[in-house]
């Protein structure tokens, strides 16, 4: 579990964070939304060590990340798994490279081993025989897959997704949040998610956290937010084309 207590962040005298406080569960898929520019992104780089807050704390199981000494933190980092946005995978790279990277960063495994690991993760995300492939030559879904590979590679304790089906058609969005949600159950992942995605907040949000201007407004489930009575989280929503929403 990761708990976010009275988190706030400042950028000058630019408060972007306002007194955050959210716990997100274990083997859950935690969704975070909210509009562009509400926080979304800087809280997620609070949670992975990018920023630190000005003030507040976060705890991965009770320990304080932000009050931990520098081997500490590193020791924490090696539990945790990224999705960027863009999928960020190195272009000069395999994607037997790519997969492989935080493994030779992290372990000291042999190269069987971690070849082993590399496989058993493209074969997870349905991404076989791609290993001399180069990001280039795959589609965006396929990357997409790929860097979900990467950051399971170390078998993380939490795993983090920014934007995981931007850019991608509802099809592949689907197979994307599918894959999310299995590797989230089959490891016991506390799994975090920014997402614009309502279609992803109705099929995979189990906790769901509404961000908006850098306070939190809303919290619950996927079962409560269409019919939540609160006036910010539903103009978000309905927003949205509700019709796509209901047919998945």
């Amino acid at each position: 579990m990761i708990t976010i207590e009275h988190v706030n962040k400042s950028f000058g005298e630019k408060k972007v964070l306002h007194d955050i406080n959210i716990a997100f569960e274990k083997g859950k898929v935690n969704l975070v939304i909210g509009r562009s520019g509400s926080g979304k992104t800087v809280l997620m780089k609070c949670l992975i060590g990018l920023l630190t807050p000005t003030e507040g704390y976060i705890y991965y199981d009770k320990k304080d990340f932000h009050h931990l000494s520098f081997k500490e933190q590193k020791m924490l980092r090696t539990e945790m798994g990224v999705v960027f946005q863009g999928s960020a995978l190195f272009d000069s790279l395999t994607i037997e490279e790519n997969v492989m990277f935080p493994l030779n960063m992290l372990t000291q495994q042999t190269r069987q081993e971690k070849l082993e690991r590399v496989n058993y993760c493209l074969h997870r995300v349905d991404l076989f025989n791609t290993n001399p492939l180069y990001p280039s030559e795959l589609s965006g879904g396929m990357k997409k897959r790929a860097a979900i590979a990467r950051a399971i590679a170390i078998n993380p304790k939490y795993l983090f997704c920014d934007e995981p089906n931007s850019g991608l058609d509802p099809k592949t969005s689907l197979i994307i949040d599918e894959l999310i949600t299995g590797i989230t159950h089959e490891y016991n992942i506390t799994t975090v998610v920014n997402t614009h995605d309502l279609n992803s907040v109705i099929t995979i949000g189990e906790t769901i956290s509404f961000i908006r201007d850098g306070f939190l407004e809303w919290h619950g489930t996927k079962d409560e937010v269409l019919v939540s009575e609160n006036e910010s989280l539903n103009d978000f929503i309905y927003a949205q084309p509700i019709t796509q929403m209901i047919r998945r």
